[in-house]
C-alpha cells in the first residue's frame, strides 16, 4: 500500500442560504474546498477534504491548503499509507504546524485503510454507538427576530441542537438570546458561540443579562485566558472551541476546568488519527464534544460521520451534517441528515465515491 501519487481537487462550495456570517462582521458566501486524492502503487485510492472558513476564523486558508500539500507531499511517496503513526510523524517532521494541510491526506489515508480492510472507518475507530447520532444546526448572525425565525424553521427539519452565532454588539446579542429562547422546546438545547467576538466585559455583560437562560456559551472572548476568566465567573455550561488547537490545551483545559464541552474539528487537530486520540482522551476524562470540523462537503461530513458515530452517545453533545448546507455534491454515498440526525457509511473506508465531472482537474500532482 505504497503512496505513489498525491493530488487535488480545488472545488468552490456556494451555499442555499447565499452567505454564512458570525462574528466581527465576517461573512462567507462561496468555500474554497481542496480534495485530496491518495492513490497507491496497486491502483487503490483515497480520498480526503479540507474546507478552511475563510483565512480569518483560524491559522488556514483554502490555496494554502494546495501550497502545503505542494511542500509536504514529495516526502510521502513510497510511504505505506495505512500505516498512519508513521505517516503522521512524517508529516510533522517534514512541516512544522500547519496541521490543516496534514488533515486531507492523514483522511485519505483512513478511507484507504478502510478499503483495503473491508472495513468502515467507524468501524476501525472502534465501532458504532447507536443507531445514529444528533446534529445541530448554526444560525447565521442576522437580527434577533430573524433567527428566531430561522430556529423555528430548523427545527421542522428535525434539528433540536441549535447553535446561535453571537459575538456582534452585546445589546443586540443579548436580545437575540432572548428571542430565540422563546422558541426553545423541551429537549432542544441552544449555544450561544461568540466565536472570540467579545471582549472580556462585553462576555460579562452578555451572561449576565441571560442568566436565566438556558443556554450554553461557546468561546466567548478570543484567547483561552479571556475564556477561563469568564469560565470562572459564571454558571452557564460552557463550550471551548478555537483556543483548543491540540492535545496540550485540551489537557490544560482540563485541568483547569475550564469548559464542559469542547469542539474537536479534524482539519485543527491534523486529521483523523489526531481527533480520535483528542476524542478518546475526553471520553477518559468525562469531557462532552462537538465532533466536527471547520466546513466542508460531502467527503468531510462523511469523515465527521465516522469519528461522530464511534464516540459514545453520552459523551457526543452534537455533530454537523455541512452537506446540507451547500448546493453542490461532490461526492456520492455521503451520509444525509434524516430528522436532525446522521448516520455513518457502512461501506468500507469513508464510504464515498467522488464526482469527478464536479471536481474538475487536478490542480496538484505529485508523483515519484
Amino acid at each position: 500500500m505504497k503512496i505513489a501519487r498525491i493530488s487535488a481537487y480545488q472545488v468552490d462550495l456556494p451555499l442555499k442560504e447565499g452567505s454564512y456570517k458570525w462574528s466581527g462582521g465576517k461573512s462567507v458566501d462561496v468555500f474554497d474546498s481542496t480534495v485530496v486524492e491518495v492513490e497507491t502503487e496497486c491502483g487503490m485510492i483515497g480520498y480526503g477534504e479540507v474546507c478552511p472558513l475563510g483565512p480569518f476564523y483560524l491559522p488556514a486558508y483554502g490555496p494554502g491548503v494546495r501550497a502545503g500539500m505542494k511542500e509536504l507531499a514529495p516526502h510521502l511517496i513510497g510511504m505505506n499509507a495505512t500505516e498512519l503513526g508513521p505517516l503522521n510523524r512524517l508529516m510533522d517532521a517534514a512541516l512544522k504546524g500547519h496541521a490543516y494541510v496534514k488533515s486531507g491526506i492523514d483522511m485519505a489515508c483512513w478511507d484507504l485503510l478502510g478499503k483495503s480492510s473491508g472495513k468502515s472507518v467507524c468501524d476501525l475507530m472502534g465501532g458504532r454507538f447507536g443507531d445514529d447520532f444528533v446534529l445541530y444546526r448554526a444560525i447565521s448572525q442576522q437580527s434577533p427576530e430573524a433567527m428566531a425565525q430561522n430556529v423555528a424553521g430548523y427545527r421542522n427539519e428535525g434539528y433540536r441542537r441549535f447553535q446561535l452565532k453571537v459575538g456582534g454588539d452585546p445589546n443586540v446579542d443579548i436580545e437575540r438570546i432572548k428571542q430565540v429562547a422563546k422558541e426553545m422546546q423541551p429537549g432542544d438545547k441552544l449555544i450561544a458561540d461568540a466565536n472570540t467576538g467579545w471582549l472580556m466585559h462585553e462576555a460579562a455583560r452578555v451572561v449576565r443579562a441571560v442568566r436565566d437562560i438556558d443556554v450554553y456559551i461557546e468561546q466567548p472572548c478570543d484567547s483561552y485566558e479571556e475564556c477561563l476568566a469568564i469560565r470562572r465567573r459564571i454558571d452557564h455550561p460552557f463550550v471551548m472551541d478555537e483556543s483548543i488547537h491540540g492535545m496540550p490545551e485540551l489537557l490544560r483545559a482540563s485541568n483547569d476546568q475550564a469548559m464542559d464541552v469542547v469542539n474537536i474539528k479534524i482539519s485543527k487537530f491534523g486529521g483523523l488519527t489526531k481527533a480520535r486520540l483528542a476524542r478518546d482522551l475526553c471520553c477518559s476524562l468525562g469531557v462532552a464534544m462537538t465532533i466536527e470540523d471547520s466546513w466542508g462537503g460531502d467527503i468531510i461530513t462523511a469523515a465527521i460521520s465516522h469519528i461522530a458515530h464511534s464516540t459514545p452517545t453520552e459523551l457526543l453533545f452534537t455533530s454537523t451534517d455541512f452537506n446540507s448546507y451547500g448546493t453542490v455534491s461532490i461526492a456520492a454515498g455521503a451520509p444525509q441528515r434524516e430528522n436532525g440526525r446522521l448516520k455513518a457509511s457502512t461501506q468500507p473506508g469513508l464510504g464515498i465515491e467522488p464526482r469527478m465531472d464536479v471536481l474538475g482537474e487536478r490542480v496538484l500532482e505529485i508523483s515519484h
